[in-house]
């Protein structure tokens, strides 16, 4: 059994994780104060998954603690490489990426991981940039004869992406990003994000920890994950993340969808089973088949992987030895 499809084993019976429970976890934190209140859960929580303090403080909390330590111990790295070098080159930002299903909850993580981490001392700047905004435009899907397929690898700006992250692990002054609209379901033409060299960058989206592509030729060039000092991997089983996708969906119906605006304005009149056998529909043609082929396989990539119980509570952690 390989482990870059199951974390837990490698084919020698042992495991490049440590294998952590919560209560385990939880004790990472040690006495650090909760910096969260309810109206902080409130405005992080993702739709149809609701935070709760235990989770912040249990979870959450000792997450912060350790990539603060990590960002730590990459300016020590830092110092010592200029010593070594004779040279005073500038710290360039710590990248985390988010990785994980549609549903997942890997926007919450995100955004709450943000938050944290703009609590602790020496990373007040902490930017969030989602890979949405390197679809390519819905024009452009429909002339590829891919619209069916938005969310697959193949259709995203791959190479802008890699080259946005590059930059920004250069030490560029700014760098600028295309915006999405899950509104119109489509990139804002007038519209860009711009990171000014955070101390931290959190990259979250589907596909960013997939390998380096295989050219033509056999060679394989740069991967996005190569220029991430760490990355997350949120996971659940494929049945609770379904559960999840259709609950969001019927939610959607009577909030974003909505919207006249909305590119998704038609499920708004559906009846609820209509609904469910849509969102199903969608899941079972779209989603699941991308998980199955392109994001599960990633899992074992990442540096930590976050589990969820059917509640969408984390359970357990998997952390990379080093």
């Amino acid at each position: 059994m390989s482990w870059v499809t199951d974390t837990r084993v490698t084919d020698n019976g042992v495991s490049p994780f440590i294998e952590l429970e919560r209560p385990t976890w939880a004790r990472l934190a040690h006495s650090i104060e909760q910096p969260l209140d309810m109206d902080d859960l409130d405005r992080l929580s993702g739709l149809g998954e609701q935070l709760n303090l235990a989770e912040i403080r249990e979870v959450y909390l000792p997450l912060s603690r350790l990539l603060y330590l990590y960002v730590q111990g990459a300016g020590h790295l830092h110092q010592v490489t200029n010593t070594f070098l004779g040279e005073e080159t500038q710290r360039t930002p710590f990248v985390i990426g988010v990785g994980g299903s549609v549903a997942v909850g890997k926007s919450t993580t995100a955004r709450v991981l943000q938050e944290m981490l703009r609590r602790w001392p020496d990373t007040p700047d902490v930017q969030l940039v989602t890979t949405d905004g390197f679809l390519h435009p819905n024009e452009e899907l429909k002339r590829r004869g891919i619209m069916h397929r938005k969310g697959f690898p193949e259709s995203y700006d791959r190479r802008g992406l890699l080259r946005f992250v590059s930059e920004v692990k250069s030490g560029a002054d700014e760098v600028r990003a295309p915006m999405y609209s899950h509104l119109t379901y489509n990139i804002l033409p007038d519209a860009e994000v711009v990171v000014r060299r955070p101390d931290v960058l959190i990259v979250e989206g589907l596909n960013v920890l997939a390998p380096a592509r295989i050219r033509s030729n056999g060679t394989a060039g740069l991967a996005l994950s190569d220029f991430f000092d760490f990355s997350v991997y949120v996971d659940a089983r494929t049945q609770d993340i379904e559960d999840w996708y259709v609950r969001r969906f019927m939610k959607l119906r009577s909030g974003a969808f909505a919207d006249p605006a909305s590119y998704f304005h038609r499920y708004s009149t559906l009846t609820d089973d209509e609904a469910r056998e849509t969102a199903l529909d969608i899941w079972h043609r779209i989603n699941e088949p991308n998980l199955r082929e392109n994001v599960l396989p990633t899992r074992g990539r990442a540096q930590l992987v976050l589990t969820k119980d059917a509640d969408h509570s984390i359970r357990r952690m998997l952390l990379r030895k080093i």
